[in-house]
């Protein structure tokens, strides 16, 4: 019996030494790991929160860009990209405003909203955002511009839209008089999957009788 009380007393007397040596920093420990818990859902609901209110501003975006709003549209698309600027949703509607400005003829600031989205690590909405700027600058005639710019793209960052680059090359080559190199990349788009109903129409435009006249 001895032995056991003994023992007991040793056993609290080890546990009163290890709570003065460890009691305190185990506190703490525990208090922090409820403030990073109550921290970290804090942070989760407000990012559902702002996620919840840039959809409901792009979402009206949309509706004025349907309604072909224009003042709205350019308002909202400001807003989003002012609130929201580390979002998707500021770069869809950087989209909407570029394609505005262009319809406008203010095409120095579509293409340097284009430019900025184009940067952007969102592989998707940059190719899409270099594509535009490609059209843009076909439509302006800085045809050397746009193949400069086109071999500038990383392949591996834009291999799922290789055909519409492919394209546009040759777009770019027959506005340049440059008809083989123009055929050459309209076969090109094909062979990556060009879905262009108009692709084979150009194909057969660069051999038709009076274009193969016009080479020699």
């Amino acid at each position: 019996m001895e032995i056991l009380d003994t023992t007991e007393e040793e056993r609290l007397e080890a546990a009163q030494r290890w709570w003065k040596e460890n009691g305190q920093s185990t506190i703490i420990g525990i208090v922090l790991g409820i403030v990073a818990i109550l921290g970290w859902q804090y942070w989760l609901e407000h990012k559902h929160a702002e996620a919840e209110k840039a959809s409901a501003l792009y979402a009206e975006l949309v509706k004025a860009v349907e309604s072909n709003n224009k003042d709205n549209t350019e308002k909202l698309a400001v807003r989003v990209q002012t609130e929201f600027p580390k979002t998707d949703y500021a770069l869809y509607s950087g989209l909407y405003q570029a394609q505005l400005k262009a319809q406008q003829n203010d095409t120095a600031t579509a293409k340097q909203i284009l430019t900025k989205i184009g940067e952007s690590s969102n592989k998707e909405l940059s190719n899409i955002a270099k594509i535009r700027l490609v059209r843009l600058m076909l439509a302006n005639k800085e045809y050397e511009q746009g193949l400069e710019l086109i071999n500038k793209i990383d392949p591996a960052s834009s291999a799922s839209f290789s055909s519409s680059y492919d394209e546009l090359t040759g777009d770019l080559y027959v506005a340049l008089n440059r008809f083989d190199q123009a055929r050459t990349s309209y076969q090109n788009a094909l062979r990556n999957g060009a879905k262009s109903p108009l692709l084979q129409l150009k194909i057969d435009d660069l051999t038709a009788p009076e274009r193969v006249e016009a080479k020699k």
